[in-house]
């Protein structure tokens, strides 16, 4: 008799709705100290998100790719709970937006002076290129999916 798979359940939520409910094999998130992995029986965990992508390996088998923009995360029990301002998927990004999100957040890097303006634009920088990143891999593996 063949054991079943281990999974974990996974939650997804941003302020305004809920973006994923469901099992997986494998949860990759960019945590404050760097991109963690989680696995089933995974140790507990509580940490701080920084802008940056979700991937997830559902139990379907077909990666999913999020933006999030920065939140919390907690891993008890084979379940990972992640709560966010902003998380998107990949089909919500709009490339154009975020190409010209980072040519704005680079122009005022390099015009202005002022401490406050520029800590907003790097953050601006960050998220915009999250966004790009996350459209970047979505593309990638469709690619290796359907190599036409």
């Amino acid at each position: 008799m063949q054991t079943p798979t281990p999974q974990i359940q996974v939650d997804i939520t941003d302020v305004a709705r809920l973006i994923f409910s469901g099992a997986c094999l494998k949860v990759t998130a960019p945590a404050a100290f760097g991109e963690v992995c989680i696995l089933p029986r995974h140790a507990p965990l509580l940490t701080c998100l920084r802008p940056g992508s979700i991937r997830l390996l559902p139990s379907t088998g077909e990666d999913q790719f999020y933006y999030v923009s920065g939140g919390f995360m907690e891993v008890k029990d084979s379940h990972v709970t992640i709560l966010a301002d902003q998380v998107l998927r990949g089909s919500e990004i709009d490339q154009e937006r975020a190409m010209e999100a980072r040519r704005e957040a680079e122009q005022v890097l390099r015009e202005t002076h002022l401490l406050e303006d520029r800590d907003i634009a790097k953050l601006n920088l960050i998220k915009a290129a999250a966004q790009l990143r996350v459209l970047q891999h979505a593309e990638i593996h469709r690619l290796k999916r359907d190599p036409r």
